[in-house]
């Protein structure tokens, strides 16, 4: 299983965001911070925000924000919006399914239950268990910690 660039990078910006607790994180803080593409970043925030899990605010001392405590976003919801297809194989695709083999091969079924196992995993994660150890993550993405946290 993999998922895409674009997933990803919306886990990353979750991340920065959460960091800033109730701050803001810019495009710019962002995308140095991980050494990636702006472009891309807007992208994904653009999505993000279309999603309701951001708030982006423009002009000066703008930003984006999470819309909601990072208690309550769940990691695998983000990643099932986020992500265009699940479908690992051929047999996974639907009405587009030209395989053969489709509903009597075994791989199709052991990669089916290895999928939900999967996202099994990412529904018991929330953006605050990503951020429990926030103190070294602020430090390797150069954030200062937020006021009142132990340094």
């Amino acid at each position: 299983m993999r998922l895409t660039q674009h997933t990803d990078y919306a886990l990353r910006v979750l991340i920065h965001v959460g960091l800033k607790r109730g701050g803001t994180s810019t495009i710019r803080e962002i995308a140095e911070s991980y050494g990636i593409s702006r472009n891309h970043l807007m992208k994904v925030a653009h999505e993000l925000g279309k999603l309701g899990l951001i708030v982006p605010t423009r002009g000066r001392g703008g930003g984006l924000a999470l819309a909601a405590p990072p208690e309550s976003l769940n990691v695998g919801d983000v990643v099932r919006q986020m992500e265009e297809s699940f479908a690992l194989v051929e047999c996974f695709k639907g009405a587009d399914n030209t395989c053969p083999l489709a509903g009597l091969c075994r791989l199709e079924r052991a990669l089916g239950h290895a999928l939900q196992a999967f996202l099994n995993a990412l529904d018991g994660l929330t953006v605050a268990d990503l951020l429990s150890n926030q103190a070294a993550l602020a430090d390797r993405l150069g954030i200062a910690p937020a006021s009142g946290d132990p340094a």
